[in-house]
């Protein structure tokens, strides 16, 4: 009987700490992630003269977008893929940003959820990235 209490004590001190640093985990590969879509952001625009329309998204990183007006894009495009952050979402992609930012580029965290100052509480974006 010992045994189980000092387990169950084990356990609940134990447990806690891990899923915080899952969370922890998750959000260090959501900002690692995002600094890497900007680098290939920045190496479209290089090559453009442009960043792409919010229309174009992210996926004008790894596709060329049909508009006739995007010259110079580079063979092969400037990811293999857009991943997904770790909650299995898109990344989201602004252009212009609305946040004192050229472009918003976030997650929109653990919820998902997106469109009021209680659910983008957990929004992880470049706007914190780049203080």
């Amino acid at each position: 009987m010992v045994v189980v209490v000092i387990i169950g004590l084990l356990a609940a001190f134990i447990v806690p700490r891990v899923m915080d640093r899952v969370d922890e985990a998750r959000t260090t590969k959501v900002r690692a992630d995002l600094q890497a879509l900007e680098t290939a952001l920045a190496m479209y625009r290089l090559d453009t003269a442009r960043l792409p329309s919010t229309t174009q998204g992210l996926l004008a990183l790894v596709q060329k977008p049909d508009d006739p007006s995007v010259r110079n894009w580079r063979p092969g495009g400037y990811m293999a893929r857009v991943s997904t952050d770790p909650w299995g979402n898109d990344y989201r992609y602004r252009q212009p940003g609305t946040r004192g930012t050229e472009f918003d580029l976030y997650s929109l965290g653990p919820d998902g959820l997106e469109g009021s100052p209680e659910t983008d509480q957990d929004n992880i974006g470049n706007w914190s990235l780049n203080p």
